[in-house]
């Protein structure tokens, strides 16, 4: 798997390697988002130690840990008799008063079946390790278990480390570096398959046709992807059917509490339950209206799934197992064409407000927000709303991912929807932005020159 980006992530790490003292790491986040591969590249030109936990017993664990210990500092009696506990293994590491990096990749798997090493960690950090010059880097993909252990008020090595770092996946401007020669269209259609999750972009690097690619390797039984959001969530959930049910509902256009519970006929406790704890996991989010005052008590909350390739596996594989288990991957194929237009519609919008900020952020003359969503009452919405509270400033914003050139129209229908928008209506200064794949009519071209319109072809700005 090619390794790209990374730069922030890189730049945390190698600032704390020039501290040039005790450090313990935590790096954390979802499965295939590129954590381990980030670890390995920054301490491949370091002396370092890799280790991976396995879903083993703990004496297997320490077993395999000791061997690579005493590989690494020369020593074959650790290497063949072993360390006795954990704690005896890191005052060994302390005592050899070496800086080198130690990686403890998918540390969750070793507290499964040693539920007292973080506190035995903490042990050994307050009197071995904070005094030695060791790198310790703590890797996980389980969030829950990393918090539990290591960033929660309450977890046995709260305080005890040193920074934290939680790697998302990629956004859609940093698909520039991987797919720089591909067209905005084609990079909406990967992203809108593969999200930002470094795995699964990886197999579109080397293909040209990208409903082959998918049909091969997603579509197709037996191949890894096939299987992969099954396997994650039941890698993750005590009760995984009754979170495909849930996740199912959201590929669908469930959005509502009300909507997903008459598609699965869960109560509203037990959804807004599941719910609660697909976000946590980061799998889904609970989006609110931007202009709401209280948002964490408002009741016009909707729920999307927040993983393109899970809403992509959700509504297209597990959909349509009966034909994919059948070897019928081109009828799958057909109706994943079919519904192309509301998918990249929907991304669409979605990326939207992601290159309207960058665009915003590259020149500090421009109106800066500090609050970016959207905005919906009853039967009509915005599809982008940023506001700037101490300026009275607020920006309004359409999407349009169609054939079409957007006319003046769409941004009288626009600022119609606009003087609905209640928020800052005393002297309040507004901006407006459209968003277009194919173009614009020249007639909005020369108005949005003298209103001072934003005008986005694709991701690209024109005035």
């Amino acid at each position: 798997m090619k390794f790209f980006n990374r730069r922030d992530e890189q730049n945390f790490l190698n600032n704390k390697w020039k501290e040039n003292k005790a450090q313990l790491l935590i790096i954390y986040g979802k499965r295939r988002v590129g954590k381990t591969e980030l670890c390995i590249q920054f301490a491949k030109d370091k002396d370092h130690i890799y280790f991976h936990g396995e879903q083993i017993p703990d004496e297997m664990q320490l077993k395999r840990f000791s061997e690579q210990v005493g590989d690494f500092f020369d020593d074959k009696f650790v290497s063949e008799r072993g360390f006795r506990d954990w704690l005896q293994a890191f005052e060994y590491i302390a005592n050899k008063k070496r800086k080198f990096v130690l990686i403890i990749d998918e540390f969750p798997y070793l507290v499964e079946t040693n539920k007292g090493l973080p506190s035995t960690l903490q042990k050994a950090w307050d009197t071995y390790l904070k005094k030695s010059p060791v790198f310790l880097l703590l890797s996980g993909s389980s969030i829950a278990m990393m918090e539990q252990a290591a960033l929660l008020y309450k977890a046995p090595l709260y305080g005890r480390r040193t920074g934290q770092y939680l790697v998302k996946p990629f956004q859609f401007s940093e698909l520039d570096e991987m797919f720089g020669e591909k067209t905005f269209n084609d990079k909406l259609l990967i992203y809108s398959i593969a999200g930002g999750t470094v795995f699964y972009l990886n197999i579109f690097l080397e293909q040209k046709d990208i409903f082959k690619t998918v049909e091969k390797y997603i579509l197709t039984k037996g191949e890894p992807l096939y299987d992969e959001v099954e396997f994650l969530l039941r890698e993750e959930l005590k009760e995984p059917r009754n979170y495909f049910a849930i996740l199912q509902a959201l590929s669908l256009g469930k959005t509502r509490l009300s909507d997903v519970m008459s598609e699965t006929g869960f109560d509203k406790g037990t959804a807004s339950r599941y719910l609660s704890i697909l976000n946590d996991l980061q799998l889904s989010r609970k989006e609110i209206a931007i202009t709401e005052k209280i948002p964490e008590k408002s009741r016009k909350g909707i729920y999307k799934i927040d993983d393109n390739f899970f809403n992509f596996w959700f509504r297209f594989v597990f959909k349509n197992k009966s034909l994919l288990e059948e070897g019928k991957p081109g009828e799958v194929v057909k109706k994943i064409k079919n519904a192309l237009p509301e998918l990249l519609s929907i991304n669409y919008e979605r990326v939207a407000i992601e290159i309207l900020k960058k665009e915003l952020a590259s020149d500090m003359k421009q109106p800066q927000f500090d609050q970016f969503g959207r905005w919906w009452d009853k039967d009509q919405e915005i599809d982008i709303v940023a506001l700037n509270l101490p300026s009275n400033e607020i920006l309004f914003g359409e999407v349009k991912y169609t054939n079409r050139l957007v006319g003046v129209g769409v941004y009288a229908e626009l600022k119609r929807k606009a003087s609905k928008v209640i928020w800052g209506k005393e002297n309040r200064k507004e901006h407006f932005c459209l968003f277009s794949k194919s173009g614009f009519s020249e007639e909005m071209i020369e108005i949005a020159k003298e209103e001072n319109v934003y005008l986005f072809l694709g991701d690209k700005i024109l005035s």
